[in-house]
């Protein structure tokens, strides 16, 4: 689907199905996604859709549909996708939500869609292309439940430094992170510690970017304006 002036693009966001969740009177299984994803697709000029979890094989219908794709945080990717036994601290395995983020990445990749990793969307980004994750590491985080803010670095030349140039304190809320990345992909930034903050293809490919924090927990709206902006057809790749 090709984006034009006229209308906002229409930005798909994973979402994923949480059993027991309560409002009102109801306690129901629902497809829930944090509130500050869609908002800041909104106020980067984006249309927000949300993607709960499907059969993977329906993945390439649902992004031809889409100007742009945001895969979002959530728990620990299951070691066995990237031949690992899995570490005492990883957390359990999320599998169908594997399959169905898998499959809608391998879709946007194959057929060109803008797409954005944030945080466990990142360390997936890698680990379907054939990279592997460290499976815990210390200071990435708050207290339970609350962010951390830590700074990273931009690489230059990247594309993430084209969007964001200077070093930025962001908020980042995870315990695993990219340890080998795999071919066909760069690191973009860094946190202080050396840790990849930011990863994407090689320039000329199309626009694919992943950050390990959480832009949708600040106000700083450039990595989620510059999906918007491929997603319109206005990035100058």
């Amino acid at each position: 689907m090709t984006a034009t002036s006229a209308r906002r693009p229409l930005i798909g966001v994973s979402t994923y199905l949480e059993p027991g969740a309560r409002w009102g009177v109801w306690e129901l299984e629902a497809a829930l996604l944090p509130a500050g994803y869609p908002r800041l697709v909104q106020r980067a000029g984006g249309l927000a859709a949300m993607l709960p979890p499907d059969a993977p094989e329906r993945a390439a219908t649902a992004v031809e549909r889409l100007d742009g794709l945001v895969i979002a945080g959530g728990p620990d990717v299951e070691p066995v996708r990237y031949g690992a036994a899995p570490d005492p601290r990883t957390g359990p395995p999320a599998r169908a939500r594997d399959a169905w983020e898998l499959a809608l990445i391998g879709a946007a990749l194959a057929a060109g869609v803008p797409l954005l990793g944030i945080c466990r969307g990142m360390q997936l980004l890698n680990v379907a292309l054939g990279g592997t994750l460290v499976q815990h590491l210390d200071g990435h985080a708050g207290a339970v439940g609350v962010f951390g803010a830590h700074p990273v670095v931009p690489v230059p030349g990247t594309r993430y430094a084209a969007a964001v140039p200077e070093p930025t304190t962001v908020p980042a809320y995870h315990h695993q992170a990219v340890d080998r990345l795999a071919a066909g992909l760069v690191a973009s930034a860094h946190a202080q510690d050396g840790t990849v903050e930011a990863l994407e293809p090689p320039p000329g490919a199309p626009w694919t970017l992943g950050v390990q924090w959480h832009p949708e927990m600040a106000e700083d709206t450039r990595v989620m304006g510059a999906l918007v902006a491929a997603a319109a057809g206005n990035d100058g790749d």
